[in-house]
């Protein structure tokens, strides 16, 4: 059976742990609903809302739905949900189980398969600038289908998003966002875009020299890489903390990427981590760090999985996300906290997931046949 354990940022009841205060060690969440029997797979958090997704293609919320964020949730403007909710969409006769979500601050993206397996429909939840051409704010509380995309022919491999944009990463490596671009994150914009860089439906990144497997998204920057083995990089957006600069030209051995509000960070297959940007709370990697098996980074701060089943975290865990162990402003620099460790737990106990969002932190434990 599985467990999740959040901490963190939890003004809004985003970690789902039954109450609305910051927590600084794991708690486990709960749910308002039937708990799922499958492992979670996929933790994706906004500013205020959090999103899992079950190894069947079942999501649930938790957190401040009054964006719209959450999907179809009643007298949403007036509810914050400290439990996790099922997540509606529309009818369930109408989509299949969710494949990707990704968060941008106030929004949620959903990937469903369709009636032939594919990941095809999408799904936009939140406002208005990652949502699709006239609608209104009233009716962007209403789960949008986007229409045309992706294109005939392809479906989606993985989902990513930023502060106010979003990417994703076609099966045959074309790469399309939307959102907001005006710092470039989205290419070149040309005439496509309104007055403040906003980008309504889903638009093809050209110019992109190699296929693409993978797109990670900072606040207002977007990293693109090829395949294990090439690994080419591009950086499109603004340059803040040197995100574009100091960006290597490949990472041919990389197995994770995954990116924070200020820095892009690459595990490696002998599990050594590549990392730049902001570390003004000490958000790049500490020196001494162990090898590790998995990584995920939140707004400005890092878990990690080590070879030897801890789970650490470093960066700003101002909210309690990386632990009670912080220096000034909740600063863990130059060093790492542990907070959960196999070495506690009973023969055959598993870490199978960690997230990391706005400031919260989450690590999924299979305790062998149990609940935890």
């Amino acid at each position: 059976m599985e467990g999740l354990f959040a901490l963190g940022s939890n003004g809004s009841g985003q970690l789902g742990i039954g109450h609305q205060e910051d927590v600084s060690v794991p708690k486990q969440v709960e749910f308002a609903c039937e708990a799922p029997e499958d492992p979670v797979v996929t933790i994706a958090a906004g500013g205020n809302h959090t999103i899992i997704v079950t190894e069947l293609g079942k999501a649930f919320w938790a957190g401040n739905p009054s964006s719209g964020a959450c999907g179809i949730v009643e007298n949403a403007k007036d509810v914050k949900a400290s439990k996790f909710h099922e997540l509606v969409l529309s009818t369930p006769e109408s989509h299949g189980p969710v494949v990707h979500v990704a968060c941008t601050w106030d929004s949620s993206i959903f990937v469903l398969r369709d009636d032939s397996g594919k990941a095809t429909r999408v799904y936009v939840c939140g406002v208005p600038d990652v949502g699709t051409a006239n609608i209104s704010l009233g009716s962007a509380l209403s789960p949008i289908l986007l229409k045309n995309f992706p294109p005939s022919g392809t479906e989606i491999q993985s989902l990513a998003a930023g502060f106010r944009h979003v990417v994703a990463v076609l099966d045959n490596g074309d790469v399309y966002g939307w959102g907001n671009g005006r710092k470039g994150q989205l290419g070149e914009l040309y005439n496509e875009a309104d007055s403040k860089g906003v980008i309504y439906h889903p638009r093809k990144l050209n110019g992109i020299s190699f296929k693409v497997a993978k797109a990670v998204c900072c606040q207002y920057t977007t990293c693109l890489i090829s395949e294990p083995g090439d690994g080419r990089l591009l950086v499109l957006g603004a340059d803040k903390w040197e995100l574009k600069s100091t960006a290597p030209a490949e990472i041919p051995n990389w197995s994770t990427i995954t990116a924070s509000w200020g820095g892009i960070y690459v595990l490696q297959r002998d599990g050594t981590m590549v990392a730049w940007g902001r570390n003004d709370h000490g958000q790049l990697p500490p020196p001494g760090l162990p090898k590790l098996e998995s990584i995920v980074a939140g707004s400005e701060h890092i878990l990690a999985v080590t070879e030897g089943g801890d789970v650490l975290s470093w960066g700003w865990g101002e909210h309690g996300n990386c632990g009670p162990q912080t220096e000034k402003f909740g600063d863990v620099k130059g060093r790492w906290n542990v907070l959960a460790s196999l070495k506690h737990l009973s023969e055959g106990s598993q870490i199978t997931t960690i997230g990391a969002g706005c400031a919260t932190s989450w690590i999924n434990i299979k305790i062998d046949g149990m609940f935890l």
